[in-house]
C-alpha cells in the first residue's frame, strides 16, 4: 500500500494489520515510515518514489524476486495543490505521482497481481470534479493551474481503477476507485494558511458535501472496497461512504457523486494508451483488450 505510513494510509495499514493482512508499505522516506508504523506488526517498509519510474522499476524487481503475491493493492499515496513541480522528463508532479506512478506500479506488478488475482483499489477523491482530463496538455506546459492539475490527477485515478478491471477481469483481478472523504491530513502540507482556509470554505459551501471525517473514517472506504464481500462480481465502479456511488450532478463541486466524465469507457482507454506511451510500461500490450 503506496502512502502506508502517514493520514489515511496509516489508519488502513492499522485496520489491515489488525484483520491479520500483512502490509508492504512502499515510502519515499524509508526512516520516515519505518517510526510511524513502529509498533505495527506485520508492515514491511521498503523504497519508492512514485515521481521516478527507476525507483517504480526497482522497487518492483525486488519485489517480484520474492515470488510472493499481491491479495489487494492500495494505491493510496499522493500530493494535492503543489506549486508548479517538474519531475521525470518535464512531467507535472501531480500527475506523475498520482496517476503515472501508480500506473507504472501496478503494470510492473502485474505478475503478482494476477497471482493473486488482486483488488487493487485507487484512491480518488471528490477532487477529481474540478477537472477532466487535459488531453491536449496533460502536463499543464501552458498556464499551470494547480487544482486543475490537481483535479485531472484524480480523474485520472478514477479512469485507471475502470480500465484496469476490464483489462484484468478475466484474470480474477477488480479494481476501484475510491473517495475517503473530507479529511484533514498533510496532504494540504503545499497550501499556505490562506489557501486552506479558501478551501474549507468551498468545501463547506459544497451543499452535497458529506462534512468533515476522521482519518480512522475516512480510511473505511478503501478497505471496504479492498474487502468487502458485497463487491464480489463487481469492478471499475467509483466508491464513497462505504458505497458505490450515484451520478453527481454536472455542476457539483466537492460533493457527493461521480461526474460522467470519470466513469467513461473511452476515456478510460485512451488514458490508458498515453499512460503507455508516456511511461514505457504496459502489461497488457501482447493481450487483446476486453470489450465492456
Amino acid at each position: 500500500m503506496t502512502g502506508g505510513s502517514s493520514g489515511l494510509g496509516l489508519e488502513t495499514t492499522r485496520a489491515l494489520v489488525g484483520a491479520g493482512a500483512r502490509v508492504v508499505v512502499p515510502a519515499r522516506r524509508p526512516s520516515t515510515a519505518h517510526q510511524a508504523v513502529d509498533g505495527i506488526g506485520g508492515v514491511e517498509v521498503e523504497e519508492l518514489d512514485l515521481a521516478d519510474l527507476e525507483s517504480v522499476r526497482a522497487f518492483s524487481e525486488r519485489f517480484l524476486a520474492t515470488n510472493r503475491t499481491i491479495d489487494l493493492m492500495i494505491n493510496n499515496a499522493g500530493i494535492m495543490g503543489c506549486p508548479e513541480t517538474r519531475v521525470g522528463p518535464g512531467w507535472e508532479a501531480q500527475f506523475a505521482t498520482n496517476h503515472l506512478g501508480h500506473y507504472a506500479l501496478v503494470n510492473r506488478l502485474w505478475p503478482a497481481i494476477e497471482r493473486g488475482g488482486a483488488r487493487v483499489v485507487s484512491v480518488s477523491s471528490n477532487g477529481h470534479q474540478l477537472s477532466d482530463i487535459h488531453w491536449d496538455d496533460v502536463h499543464f506546459e501552458r498556464d499551470y493551474d494547480k487544482w486543475q492539475a490537481y483535479g485531472q490527477a484524480k480523474s485520472a485515478n478514477a479512469l485507471f481503477a475502470l480500465h484496469l478491471d476490464t483489462l484484468g477481469r478475466d484474470a480474477g483481478v477488480r479494481a476501484f476507485s475510491v473517495h475517503p472523504g473530507t479529511i484533514a491530513t498533510q496532504l494540504a502540507r503545499h497550501m499556505s494558511q490562506q489557501e486552506v482556509t479558501d478551501l474549507v470554505e468551498m468545501i463547506s459551501a459544497s451543499p452535497t458535501n458529506g462534512g468533515w471525517k476522521t482519518p480512522e473514517q475516512g480510511a473505511a472506504t478503501q478497505v471496504w472496497a479492498a474487502t468487502s464481500a458485497q463487491l464480489t462480481g463487481v469492478g471499475g465502479v467509483y466508491c464513497e461512504d462505504c458505497d458505490i456511488a450515484e451520478p453527481a450532478d454536472p455542476d457539483t463541486v466537492l460533493g457527493s457523486g461521480v461526474n460522467a466524465w470519470a466513469t467513461d469507457p473511452e476515456r478510460a482507454a485512451r488514458l490508458w494508451t498515453l499512460s503507455a506511451e508516456l511511461t514505457g510500461v504496459d502489461a497488457f500490450a501482447s493481450r487483446p483488450a476486453r470489450r465492456r
